[in-house]
């Protein structure tokens, strides 16, 4: 059975169904009790379970990481929300130094099954330090996951299984899909399995490899070329440590033709390293250059006109679509 509920109800289920499950799961950051969470995320959740396992923090997001990746090497499994991933920040020698690495540096005594979640990316007119997407650090970061859910039925799933990982998984959402709705199953056993892709529109012509928010644009983008006769198909990485390359190949295989969108500035950026390892795996299927479509090489704007010309949006996708297509 499934429901239409919200991207931030699917969230909630995920974390309430997962503290009812395992009592080592618990859920610490800023507003996340009293204030029902700084998104309504965790609405309700203080009541549910009380100030033991839903705890408020102070505006320290190194000292509350710093809390829980300690909590997490004695053997409990924290959720720590951060405000925004801009945030984060303050407390990513957390992420990177500590939970990231210490099963390594402890010779396999200690891990850290840890989740650090929180909204990332262009929410609007938030000026350039609250609106950055920082997938690609993360994901250039060896002991760490990086998930990055496009809808609420993968988000529901994948927070999930990052929250029963024993490793620690870094958990990206949009700001901008917490309203969104989309039909998830009820099921406490309904998992997403972390590093899967997932072929959301099958077609024929070129692949559209993406994930996360861009996800939605990007099928906004193939309906559109589906007027003038072009049959895309559009791969959601949903993670991107590990990526599913697999995936990606075998879609690219299929159509001989690529175009990867992607948030974020474009050096060294999540697309960057899949166009690599598709002309690396799939170079004799290829009859176009792979192309990419990502936020300009700027900080992002203030003014909503230049926030509209600093994303990708469907035009730039058509257009990058036409070129590897050859046509005008």
């Amino acid at each position: 059975m499934a429901r239409e509920i919200q991207f931030r109800e699917a969230l909630r289920e995920a974390m309430i169904e997962e503290m009812e499950r395992d009592p080592d799961v618990f859920l610490m950051g800023e507003e996340v009790a009293e204030y029902n969470g700084a998104y309504k995320v965790s609405e309700g959740m203080l009541a549910k379970f009380g100030p033991e396992r839903v705890w408020d923090t102070p505006i320290s997001e190194l000292g509350f990481a710093g809390l829980g990746v300690g909590a997490a090497m004695v053997g409990l499994k924290p959720i720590i929300e951060f405000m925004t991933w801009n945030f984060a920040l303050l407390a990513i020698d957390q992420v990177v130094n500590s939970a990231a690495k210490i099963l390594s540096m402890s010779g396999g005594h200690f891990s850290a099954p840890i989740v650090f979640r929180g909204p990332t990316g262009n929410a609007g007119q938030l000026g350039q330090q609250h609106s950055q997407c920082f997938e690609s650090w993360l994901a250039n970061c060896p002991g760490i996951k990086v998930v990055v859910p496009s809808n609420p039925k993968d988000a529901k799933g994948l927070l999930k299984s990052a929250i029963r990982d024993p490793n620690p998984v870094v958990f990206m959402e949009s700001e901008l899909m917490y309203n969104q709705k989309g039909d998830v199953p009820e099921s406490p056993d309904f998992l997403v399995p972390i590093g899967k892709a997932d072929v959301k529109r099958p077609g024929k012509d070129v692949t559209l490899v993406t994930f996360g928010k861009m996800t939605g644009l990007t099928l906004d983008a193939a309906k559109e070329l589906e007027k003038s006769g072009i049959d895309a198909e559009v791969v959601d990485l949903r993670t991107v440590r590990p990526i599913d390359y697999d995936a990606v190949v075998a879609s690219v295989k299929k159509t001989n033709r690529c175009v990867v969108v992607e948030e974020s500035w474009p050096v060294a950026s999540i697309s960057s390293e899949v166009a690599y390892m598709v002309q690396k795996r799939a170079f004799d299927y290829l009859d176009a250059p792979i192309l990419r479509v990502t936020g300009r090489d700027v900080p992002l704007p203030y003014a909503p006109t230049l926030i509209q010309e600093y994303l990708p949006n469907v035009p730039r996708i058509v257009a990058a679509v036409h070129s590897v297509l050859y046509r005008k």
